[in-house]
């Protein structure tokens, strides 16, 4: 991934939703660049979503459109949902 790149999907971690910009910024400081081009491509996707219905992707209170529900998909899930809770009482105040 090139700097550029990964300065643009950094930016696009920034987000309106306090909950979902925290967990968007960890995950891109510790997620970003181990992730492969097809789970970029879905994080991409994902990046487009409204803040309020990210967030529940994330918190699997709502499910991606079968459409784009891939493999990479998958494994993109599973690591914005599996990360370590070590800042939590940053959403809680």
């Amino acid at each position: 991934m090139s700097e550029e790149e990964l300065r643009r999907l950094n930016w696009r971690c920034r987000r309106g939703m306090l909950e979902l910009d925290i967990v968007l910024q960890r995950f891109a400081e510790h997620q970003l660049m181990t992730l492969d081009l097809a789970e970029l491509s879905a994080f991409d996707v994902l990046l487009d979503f409204p803040d309020n219905e990210f967030l529940d992707v994330v918190t699997d209170k709502l499910h991606v459109n079968a459409a784009i529900n891939t493999p990479a998909m998958q494994r993109l899930m599973r690591k914005l949902r599996n990360q370590p809770n070590d800042n939590c009482d940053e959403v809680k105040g």
